[in-house]
């Protein structure tokens, strides 16, 4: 894989591994861009509360900034913080309320879509000391 499918799927992992580092729950990183051409890689992730979901995406942000990305696009849904969508064009992170993630179930919606494996970073198993 080379060009930019590869970048953003390292940017997709950034993201993943950012969720992580915050306790994002039940995170998935899909390969969709030969399903719906609009993107190429889902990021999916939730919270357990809307101040966490926002504590998600600020870290995701922020990471995928330091892997030498730039901010979304856009960005729907921050001020309710049921369901978060970062908008990066080729990456779309989607940053869920638990029980907002079961009702929408996009992982369902989207089981034709290839996973991409990823391993949290080291600080993300870790407690501060």
């Amino acid at each position: 894989m080379e060009g930019p499918h590869l970048d953003s799927h390292r940017r997709a992992i950034t993201a993943a591994r950012a969720a992580a580092d915050k306790k994002g729950e039940d995170t998935i990183v899909l390969d969709v861009g030969d399903i719906i051409g609009i993107t190429e890689v889902f990021v999916i992730t939730s919270g357990t509360n809307t101040r966490q979901v926002r504590t998600i995406c600020d870290e995701i942000e922020q990471a995928v900034k330091r892997d030498g990305g730039t901010a979304p696009r856009s960005v729907e849904g921050l001020e309710g913080a049921s369901w978060v969508l970062l908008d990066y064009g080729d990456l779309v992170v989607h940053v869920f309320l638990a029980e907002t993630r079961e009702y929408y179930a996009l992982e369902r919606l989207w089981t034709d879509a290839p996973r991409i494996e990823w391993e949290p970073t080291a600080r993300a198993g870790r407690s501060s000391l």
